[in-house]
């Protein structure tokens, strides 16, 4: 992407000034390409929290704020890095929706041959721009994912993130309602590669991901800082049914990225249901919550069967235990005091515990309330280092348990 020397100017002066501002102020240079320069001013700081490896090259180009949004973070690119890194086999990989490369870049890192597919031109010329400065050596190829792919010849991995917005730029969550239609080209991939790699939707349901596709042998959810971001879908032709060769099933890995630590949690599916042990909340000093991916994974009885903890009820997905818990893949707490949802009771249980409560962060989970409406109803600030955790127990009685955070 061309781009003169009053312009990369402009970017360098501004580098860390508030765009919105900028383009209110305009400039009387009429040399510069303002449009551009706010582009990459803003695209250059969303890099330095998102992409910091690559911020940290003075003249990569970045394209629009969509884009920028919608590309992978560094540390979700990495990680699936190293799921590609052990199918490589030296041989040849393909990105079909290349976009802006960061997941091409990081993927293709241990494979001799490297074709990036993209049907937008202008995504194109800035990965052939950009992929030059990383000294990435690949081809990158123009067009729709179904051409190249009827076109092209063997390979060992392909990596297809479907575009999730139809023609009216409203998001869509669905394989089929995504572009290109991955459903449509299953029969093509199988002929062209032993291995495939998706990135759906974190919105999707997982098991009807399953259930639409064939061959799958582990899911990936993957969160970043108990934020789910995405779905990731590992697809094995070379075995038949997909399935691990001692045949326990579909492998589902939980992951939680933080401050840079991968935080794994390992099971299969579908194995035999366990039955949901409820606790009672006599003798429980601690309170667990499962971090995001787990949530979204819904595999509750399985951490029930690792850890000896107990659901509050059938629904809640808060889990209690008398004793301190070092590995639980979640939020721990200390149960400081138990107590319903009355104002008056819970005032008196907070007198007699000695727990002056006048802010507290807030969760429901199965509840009739809001956080927000819990808030009012309560008249509790927001924050603070007390966490209020409101349920409903098995019993069918609202319960607010006010907690203290550990670790």
């Amino acid at each position: 992407m061309k781009m003169n020397e009053p312009t990369r100017e402009y970017i360098r002066q501004h580098a860390s000034d508030d765009v919105r501002q900028l383009a209110l102020q305009g400039s009387r240079d009429q040399d510069i390409d303002l449009t551009l320069a706010l582009q990459q001013i803003a695209g250059r700081q969303t890099a330095r929290r998102k992409l910091p490896s690559w911020a940290a090259v003075e003249d990569l180009v970045y394209p629009p704020h969509l884009n920028m949004e919608q590309c992978s973070s560094e540390q979700t690119a990495r990680y699936k890095m190293r799921i590609a890194n052990a199918c490589s086999g030296n041989g040849t990989f393909i990105d079909l929706t290349g976009g802006f490369g960061i997941d091409f870049y990081w993927m293709s890192q241990s494979f001799q041959q490297r074709c990036y597919v993209e049907q937008d031109e202008m995504l194109c010329s800035l990965a052939r721009h950009n992929f030059a400065l990383l000294h990435l050596p690949c081809s990158v190829n123009c067009g729709t994912a179904e051409t190249f792919l009827r076109e092209t010849g063997k390979v060992d991995l392909i990596f297809l993130d479907p575009a999730r917005r139809n023609e009216q730029g409203r998001r869509t969550y669905g394989i089929a309602d995504c572009t290109p239609n991955v459903l449509e080209l299953l029969p093509l991939l199988r002929e062209k590669a032993d291995r495939v790699f998706l990135k759906l939707s974190p919105m999707l349901d997982w098991r009807k991901a399953v259930e639409d596709l064939s061959n799958v042998s582990t899911i990936h959810i993957v969160s970043v800082d108990n934020e789910c971001k995405e779905l990731l879908v590992e697809i094995k032709y070379e075995d038949e049914g997909g399935r691990d060769t001692d045949n326990r099933g579909i492998r589902v890995v939980c992951v939680n990225i933080q401050k840079g630590q991968e935080h794994l949690f390992e099971y299969h599916f579908p194995q035999e249901p366990q039955p949901v042990s409820l606790s009672s909340t006599s003798d429980a000093r601690f309170l667990y919550e499962p971090n995001a991916s787990i949530m979204k994974a819904g595999c509750f009885d399985v951490l029930e069967a690792r850890y000896p903890v107990r659901q509050v009820a059938q629904n809640s997905h808060l889990f209690l235990t008398p004793d301190e818990i070092d590995d639980f893949p979640g939020r721990g707490f200390q149960i400081l005091a138990i107590s319903s949802v009355n104002k008056k009771k819970l005032s008196k249980i907070l007198v007699n515990s000695n727990i002056p409560m006048e802010r507290a962060n807030i969760t429901v989970r199965n509840f009739p309330l809001t956080a927000e409406q819990l808030r009012k109803k309560l008249q509790l600030k927001d924050g603070g280092d007390l966490y209020l955790f409101a349920t409903t127990a098995a019993d069918g009685s609202l319960q607010l348990f006010i907690c203290r955070k550990i670790g």
